[in-house]
Formats: structure tokens, sequence, C-alpha cells
């Protein structure tokens, strides 16, 4: 009678398999993650945000929000035991040389340097952002009109820089100057503006103070999140449903934790997707906070007839 010996070659394929995967497994390190940063720059405090997260087998890499511009992709978060470093080209930054960084982590608190273009030197501290659900089944409280189609009463201004009136029930800002802020903060709601700008301008709404959708003149262009209706530098309309410049537009936008619904001109052209952190020119970066809405100025002239907001109850 022969012994009928079955091949071992499978079992020995999976174990190698495994072992391969394993070895091969992505390790998670503490650093990883989303960071909300406060750093002492020009000697102000100014709000920034970091992303950590893995790239392959072993490399970091992420994503870095300034207290202006867009978020910059990192190539490579280097670590050195608990200490880590990176640099990114400056975008809208005074000619000079790269960005350098250098954070450490202490008790789940990230604290480091930040060498600027100028190679001037400042410090930053951060925090791990908040989680933040999305509330299911809102129930929506009365609408608030934040304009109140006659003077500038429920705001104010971030600089004496102001070129905002009121003229026939339309706010207007004139040119670039001063942003405008409403004294009341929110933390999940529905707003639905109306607005109107010339040709070439550009502006913003800050959710929260915080998450900027923008206003632009860019019809005809290709959708992009630093175009109309994108939430700058991180989320992509699907469509970019612009008008021409001088024709009234509307945004219906709605948001719950960090989840983002935008109708613009009547199409959703972004739907219940997630703002990963701050954008440029936030007010600050203290994510699980009420905040305010704020109207951006500083970089040409806009209209609006219709401010208002639905909080959740």
């Amino acid at each position: 009678m022969k012994l009928r010996i079955k091949p071992l070659f499978p079992l020995v394929s999976i174990f190698v398999l495994l072992n391969v995967f394993i070895g091969y497994s992505q390790k998670f390190h503490p650093v990883e993650g989303r960071w909300d940063l406060e750093m002492v720059f020009k000697g102000e405090t100014v709000p920034s945000w970091l992303e950590v997260r893995h790239s392959g087998h072993e490399t970091l890499v992420g994503r870095f929000v300034f207290a202006f511009g867009s978020a910059r992709p990192i190539s490579e978060v280097r670590m050195h035991g608990n200490k880590f470093s990176f640099s990114i080209p400056r975008q809208w930054e005074p000619l000079g040389n790269d960005m350098i960084f250098h954070g450490e982590l202490i008790d789940d608190t990230l604290k480091g340097t930040m060498v600027y273009t100028d190679g001037s030197i400042a410090t930053w501290k951060g925090v791990r952002a908040p989680e933040m659900a999305a509330t299911e089944n809102s129930e929506w409280g009365k609408p608030i009109a934040l304009f109140n189609g006659k003077n500038l009463d429920g705001w104010y201004l971030d600089s004496e820089n102001n070129q905002w009136s009121v003229e026939k029930g339309i706010l207007k800002n004139a040119k670039g100057g001063a942003n405008l802020i409403s004294n009341q903060k929110f933390t999940d709601f529905r707003l639905k503006v109306e607005f109107r700008y010339p040709e070439g301008s550009n502006s913003g709404i800050y959710l929260r103070g915080r998450y900027e959708v923008q206003i632009a003149d860019n019809k005809g262009l290709e959708p992009s999140d630093i175009y109309f209706s994108g939430i700058y530098g991180f989320l992509e309309p699907n469509e970019n449903t612009a008008k021409n410049p001088d024709e009234w537009q509307s945004y219906d936008i709605t948001l719950l934790g960090r989840r983002v619904t935008i109708i613009a001109n009547g199409k959703t052209v972004i739907s219940g997707q997630t703002i990963p952190g701050i954008t440029g020119g936030a007010l600050d970066s203290k994510e699980g906070e009420p905040g305010p809405l704020m109207i951006q100025g500083d970089h040409g002239p806009v209209e609006f007839r219709k401010f208002e907001v639905i909080p959740i109850k």
C-alpha cells in the first residue's frame, strides 16, 4: 500500500505570504493624525493645522495649513524617535528659503518650531483635532437674519480698514479691506446666502470662522477646491455652477460636525463630505468650539442681499 503525501506547497505559500504581510504591515506612530496648531508668528498667535499619515510600508507624509494659503502636501515627515521634521516650499510667503519644521510629541501634545522663508523662527504647539460627529435626524430652530438690510448691527470688523456699507438693502464691500465677523457663534447650522461680485473678484465665507467656502469669478473653469463653491484647498465641488459676474447667485450650506453639504445655484455640488481641518485665513484652530460666520473682505468686492442662518436645536 502506497502512502499518498499531499503537496505542502499551498500551505507553505500561505505561510510565506502571511509572514511577508506581517513584515510589511504598517506600524502606527503616535504622531499620526490631525492636529490643531497655534503658532506665535511675527508677535501674533495664528492658527495652523497639521495632518500626518502613512504612505506605503513606513513612510509618513502629510498636509499643512498655515495662517494663509491652501493646504500644502508634505512629501515626507522624517521621524527621529518622538521627534520629527519636514519642509515645505513657500506658497504666498515672501521670497526666501523653504519653510522648515521641527517638532516633538510630548504627552500627546505637539511642540516645535518653524523656520520661516526669511530665516525668522516661530514656535508652535498642537493638540489632536477633536472628534466631531454629525448630528443625525437634525431638528432645526428658527431662521436668524444675520444681515438686517439696514446696517452692520450684529457684525464687527477685524481691522480698521472698513470698506463695508449698506445701500438700498444691499451689504457691500467696495474693495479689499477688513473681514466682517458675526457676533453670534454657532455649532451646527444651515446657511442660506445670496451674493454677487464684479468681474475678477474673490471672496469667501468662513463656516464657524474656520472653513472657507470659496466665492470667486470662476465661470467656465474646471471644478477645483480653490474655485467657486469649493472648501478652500480641501474639498472639490463635483460641478462648477458659477454664473456670470454681476449676477445674483446663491449658496445653501449645511454644516453638521465636520460634514458639509453645499448647494450652489440650485445644484448639490458637495454632499455630506468631511472637512479635514481649518483652511488658511481661519480665525482660530479651536475646532471643537462654536464659531462665528466670517465674510472675507480682504480680497475683493462682493455684495450680499441675504445672509440667513438656521441653527440646529
